[in-house]
């Protein structure tokens, strides 16, 4: 059992043995090889995607035959959902676990944060179940969704009644609490990549980071910029071509890319119809071929698309005689627009599995150069004494996650002003950034 401020482990289902074997031999109880599957499952999942992953790959990498698999999952559909599941089953028990052991509302907040990193980096070390981030629940049975989605809900109030607890006893800075727990919840979106990207000693540092940086933004009274203290998104915008023939090609083909990253977003590669994205346009499948070869095609270029849309705001923020930590703010900001309004969303980046590996290598760049500008202004805010030392590699990776989750904010709360809204999202990070000598 765990001491207060300790995190208290999931105790882990029995693991492979060194030399790989299956874990389907004698002796194993039901339970126990079932959990052996969705972690198996969850894991390819990850990094294959629900809808892209086959019961054929499951059970070969179990070392079953897809007939033996039957016996654990009664359908994909029941695979993906059993294992989405277990993701909200096991962060509900992390959450009890963390409120049994911590009574003050950040304290157990940050626990359960904590919890969630520890989790993932025993899995990655081989000494714990792997867990599936839902990214694909749109694409389930309606039964299944509804179930997932209000497990998923509960999670959310009893994180925002932590909030709440926290206000009304002095001890959390005033914010909105939905929006604060979804910018906080976003930031781990992604934690199951780019914590298996990092080097073993980086990652081992994360969740001292994740409490270093979130104990000061939700406790620091310094005020982030104000809507008027910061450039107009305004300027950021792209001048509109005049109505000619190529414009009205081009804003076909932009309304497709559109539609197919929301598409994508929901459901994954695999789940993602071609039919149903010309359904929403109104438009004949002969359409989508005029514009695109297939549905790889089509995805290709949303991630294209996307990627064009964050290096134009990386170039026109660089170009700001601002000072660092006003050109991060304004940049996050104009990101979260183009995520909920009408130019938006960008597409999810795990989709990208289902891409040849060349064209994943040559995104994964683009990727890669738009985080390095945006590192490169925290680096050079803590240089100048705007922001307080912490390591910025970890920082932007929890901050793009939140960028990255920011579409989906309107579900939770609607969003009256795009401006305010992105202010409340930012908050928490922006406060736990600052010095506290500016109090």
């Amino acid at each position: 059992m765990a001491l207060p401020g300790q995190i208290d482990p999931i105790p882990p289902v029995e693991q492979l043995s060194t030399d790989q074997r299956s874990p389907f031999s004698r002796g194993l109880q039901r339970e126990t090889k079932r959990a052996a599957v969705l972690s198996c499952a969850a894991k390819l999942f990850n990094t294959k995607g629900a809808r892209s992953t086959t019961l054929a790959d499951v059970a070969s990498r179990l070392g079953l035959t897809k007939t033996s698999l039957y016996y654990y999952v009664a359908t994909k559909e029941d695979l993906i959902y059993q294992c989405y599941e277990a993701n909200v089953r096991r962060a509900h028990a992390q959450l009890d676990a963390a409120e049994q052991f911590n009574a003050a509302p950040l304290e157990c907040l940050l626990h359960f944060l904590e919890g969630q990193i520890a989790t993932t980096l025993r899995s990655l070390d081989g000494e714990g179940d792997f867990y599936a981030a839902p990214l694909e629940v749109a694409s389930l049975a309606t039964k299944h969704r509804q179930a997932l989605e209000e497990e998923y809900r509960r999670l959310l109030r009893r994180l925002i009644d932590l909030m709440n607890q926290g206000m009304a006893q002095g001890d959390i800075k005033p914010c909105n609490p939905v929006v604060t727990i979804r910018a906080i919840l976003g930031a781990l979106d992604w934690s199951f990549y780019w914590l298996y990207e990092m080097p073993r000693e980086e990652a081992s540092s994360v969740s001292g980071v994740l409490r270093d940086l979130f104990s000061h933004g939700l406790l620091n009274t310094t005020g982030t910029s104000q809507i008027g203290d910061l450039p107009s998104l305004d300027v950021l915008a792209a001048e509109e071509d005049a109505f000619d023939r190529d414009t009205q090609n081009r804003l076909k083909q932009e309304a497709f890319l559109k539609a197919g990253t929301r598409c994508f977003n929901q459901k994954g590669f695999s789940g993602t119809s071609l039919d149903e994205i010309a359904e929403t346009l109104q438009v004949s499948k002969g359409a989508f071929y005029y514009h695109f070869a297939n549905k790889e095609a089509l995805l290709t270029q949303c991630f294209d698309y996307s990627l064009d849309q964050l290096e134009r705001v990386m170039a026109s923020v660089a170009s700001l005689d601002e000072p660092p930590f006003i050109q991060l703010e304004v940049a996050c900001r104009h990101i979260f627009s183009l995520q909920n309004s009408d130019q938006g969303p960008l597409v999810h980046f795990n989709a990208i599995t289902s891409l040849p590996p060349a064209v994943r290598q040559r995104l994964l760049e683009r990727v890669g150069a738009v985080h390095g500008t945006l590192e490169g202004f925290i680096e050079d805010a803590i240089q100048e004494n705007q922001f307080r030392p912490v390591p910025a590699g970890i920082v932007i990776q929890l901050l793009t996650g939140a960028l990255n989750a920011a579409m989906d904010l309107e579900e939770w709360q609607s969003i009256e002003s795009i401006e305010h809204s992105a202010s409340d999202y930012f908050s928490v990070f922006f406060h736990g950034l600052k010095l506290t000598h500016s109090l």
